[in-house]
């Protein structure tokens, strides 16, 4: 009688949450379209030495799409900043125009908090 094979090559057990087979491929994640998305852009200050900075919150999508748009924020603005936490930061208080590129762009259920 002729023995099972799967394509584990092996594996019994792991202990890596994100762990997929070969071949077990997941499908991939649909984002909500720019108009869809609920954007908002607040001003925050706490555990930043009185530094403010702008935060825009509820992205909808991958990480790369994430990085891509803290870096045009980032350019329209003139500032630095960064993305962590899920959270696109901009230094200085630029909702204005945070908000007006965004709406600029498509994002319209964008709101200053």
């Amino acid at each position: 009688m002729a023995k099972k094979h799967n394509n584990a090559s092996g594996l019994v057990y792991s202990t890596d949450p994100n762990y997929r087979l070969p071949g077990d491929e997941s499908p991939e994640e649909i984002f909500p379209e720019p108009a869809q998305q609920l954007i908002k852009v607040r001003l925050e200050t706490k555990h930043r030495a009185g530094k403010a900075v702008t935060l825009v919150d509820n992205f909808s999508g991958s990480e790369e799409q994430k990085e891509e748009l803290g870096k045009k924020l980032k350019a329209v603005c003139g500032t630095g900043g960064s993305v962590k936490d899920g959270e696109i930061i901009v230094q200085g208080d630029h909702r204005d125009k945070v908000l007006a590129w965004l709406h600029k762009n498509g994002y319209t259920r964008a709101k200053k908090i």
